[in-house]
């Protein structure tokens, strides 16, 4: 099997696993390709003396992609992948892991049953923005969430919200997040929004700070498309895509709608969603015990 590597490059303590890994893959006589910025940091800030079989930056193609970091360095990589159909595999050195779920502690056992062919794959839905003001048109995907921002002001900002051409509401907040399934355990969950099965085919839309005590988290199905105006003390505004921001003027429309693609995730046999809520989200816990 051939496999593309992509690893967090900020903190050196979500990279330490990186050498385990390589002899892991090269023990199953493996092919390896790892991400240039990703060598780098490795071979430089770590000082490891690695020797994959190769180097990418942008476009590559592998049986499988590893990821080995947070779930911050999964989004990167599913950014990358983007309409391969490559399965990505995620190896958790940072916080909760909702998407990087096989700890170091594991990979041995993973990499066992990988080869063996014992793991399955679950498709998880993306996002398409397209923003359009006047001529220009900007298009970006995100795995987790679209969240619509207020930028340069302390001052809320309102949200005009469709759904397939038929006004939903506008919303008075500090933002909107729109959500995937996968996404709905992340910036969505924090502000409130539902936790949604992955398998779901659904969309959620959470309000951040909303003016108003009686606008609530909305789950629609996957196959509605959104349309955006925004207005701003300031006149702009932020849209975050799996946290990658970028500032727009308050003139331009957002648009919003499932991709054409899917990501796909493997998991090992005996890891389900609601084990990973159990154990991350100390789910249904008492902590009087």
């Amino acid at each position: 099997m051939k496999f593309a590597i992509f690893g967090n490059t900020y903190q050196a303590k979500k990279s330490i696993y990186a050498e385990k890994l390589l002899s892991i893959l090269k023990d199953h006589q493996a092919e390896i390709i790892i991400c240039r910025e990703f060598y780098d940091f490795l071979s430089t800030n770590l000082q490891l003396s690695i020797t994959p079989d190769g180097l990418f930056e942008n476009e590559f193609d592998a049986d499988m992609v590893i990821s080995i970091g947070g779930d911050g360095t999964f989004l990167k990589a599913a950014s990358m992948v983007g309409d391969k159909n490559i399965p990505i595999l995620g190896i958790n050195t940072g916080r909760l892991g909702f998407l990087a779920d096989v700890s170091p502690q594991e990979m041995e056992d993973t990499f066992d049953e990988i080869f063996e062919g014992r793991y399955s794959v679950e498709k998880r839905s993306v996002l398409k923005l397209t923003a359009i003001d006047g001529n220009h048109t900007k298009e970006s995907y995100a795995l987790n969430e679209i969240a619509i921002l207020k930028r340069d002001s302390s001052s809320m900002i309102s949200i005009s919200t469709s759904i397939n051409g038929q006004l939903l509401t506008t919303y008075q907040a500090d933002g909107l997040i729109i959500a995937t399934p996968t996404g709905s355990t992340a910036y969505s969950l924090s502000v409130g929004g539902p936790i949604v099965a992955p398998q779901t085919n659904t969309i959620s839309v959470t309000p951040v700070a909303p003016h108003s005590l009686n606008i609530r988290p909305l789950v629609v199905c996957d196959e509605n498309e959104f349309t955006l105006h925004v207005e701003s003390r300031s006149h702009n505004f932020l849209v975050a895509t799996d946290g990658r921001s970028e500032s727009f003027k308050e003139s331009t429309q957002l648009n919003i709608k499932k991709a054409d693609y899917n990501i796909q995730v493997v998991k090992r046999f005996g890891h389900s969603f609601f084990d990973t809520i159990r154990a991350k989200l100390m789910w249904g816990a008492d902590t009087r015990y």
